[in-house]
């Protein structure tokens, strides 16, 4: 079989592209490069019409260490931006105390700073000023130390977006080895928690409302009725119960109440074997009872390729699968592939808006 299209070359996606804001993140790790690197691209402002929310002189020190023939100018509102591969507008969110933020470490005021791009960007999406957001990545550590106490991105922005019912999905477009059409998302049950409170989080009730949202983006991607494999916890499904009784009393009980509301579902199934049944396209969703049962499959599959879709919101909101990259920031060596893919799939998600999920 031939290798499927590579989707960051697919054609423009909307002949009126949707105006996207992409958060700084924290100014201390990759985020403002991988922006940076990703903005000449050509294929951005065909998908969407980009501009930043943070600090332009962050920005513009992201571009000077890539040495790109951008110019950042300051913007006073979304509708002020004209985007190009060679300008890039900035609507300021962040204090200039970010600007003394030292690299590659954690610090307050970049938690607060990428707190304030992230509340700005989310209230301008709420208010319908831009159709999505993208957000780089931020650091939990830095922003506990700026006394926001989340687990991360996605909790805060069910707060802000007053949402009970959310999840992230980590996804993976059509590719040679991701076979389904759609491509593939795991969905997770439970997210940024200890693995000893998994047991407790996990219910009959939350892992059916996560088959309802990943129903419901896989829905808007592939415009048809997605396949969706759910995880058992414990291996081999329990092996009728020897190794654990969670997938006869919490797990089945949601996969039959999906499917009497007529959703395409199956499981719980092994977690080996239901991963490699999704990558040959079996599947279009996967449902994770944890974080690190999807988040390893899926980064072993296309770790630079990856994007984060947080599900249940009124917003479109995408981000890059990495994280702040300490290591790797202010030295130019960050890769920008995922802020482009997170980039692509929030202008393809904004034009097929709303993408809720099925009651």
């Amino acid at each position: 079989m031939p290798p499927l299209p590579c989707p960051a070359d697919q054609p423009p996606i909307n002949p009126t592209p949707p105006r996207l804001a992409l958060t700084m993140g924290d100014p201390a790790g990759v985020g403002p490069e991988v922006i940076a690197a990703a903005w000449p691209d050509e294929r951005v402002h065909r998908w969407c019409r980009p501009l930043v929310i943070g600090h332009p002189e962050i920005m513009r020190r992201a571009v000077q260490l890539l040495g790109l023939p951008v110019e950042v100018a300051q913007v006073d509102s979304p509708e002020a931006a004209l985007p190009s591969p060679a300008l890039l507008p900035c609507l300021r969110a962040v204090d200039d105390a970010a600007l003394d933020v030292p690299d590659r470490q954690v610090d307050a005021r970049a938690g607060q700073a990428a707190y304030d791009a992230l509340v700005a960007a989310a209230r301008l999406a709420l208010a319908g000023r831009v159709d999505g957001v993208t957000t780089a990545p931020l650091n939990k550590a830095a922003l506990w130390e700026a006394g926001h106490e989340y687990p991360g991105h996605t909790e805060l922005l069910a707060e802000l977006c007053g949402v009970r019912d959310f999840a992230m999905m980590l996804y993976l477009a059509p590719d040679e080895q991701i076979r389904s059409p759609a491509g593939l998302g795991v969905v997770h049950v439970t997210l940024h928690t200890a693995l000893r409170r998994v047991f407790e989080e996990l219910t009959t009730e939350a892992i059916a409302a996560k088959i309802r949202l990943a129903d419901g983006v896989m829905r808007a991607l592939s415009q048809s009725s997605p396949r969706i494999g759910v995880c058992a916890l414990n291996p081999h499904a329990g092996e009728a119960g020897l190794f654990g009784d969670e997938e006869a009393t919490v797990i089945a009980p949601a996969v039959r109440q999906a499917r009497q509301v007529g959703f395409c579902v199956e499981g719980p199934c092994p977690t080996d074997t239901l991963m490699v049944r999704a990558r040959d396209g079996e599947f279009d969703a996967v449902v994770a009872m944890y974080h690190d049962q999807g988040h390893i499959a899926l980064k072993l599959l296309g770790f630079h390729r990856a994007v984060n879709v947080t599900l249940g919101l009124p917003i479109v909101r995408t981000s890059v699968a990495h994280g702040t990259a300490f290591d790797r920031a202010w030295q130019g060596a960050a890769q920008s592939s995922s802020m482009i893919e997170a980039i692509r799939v929030a202008a393809l998600l904004a034009s097929k808006s709303p993408f809720a999920p099925r009651k």
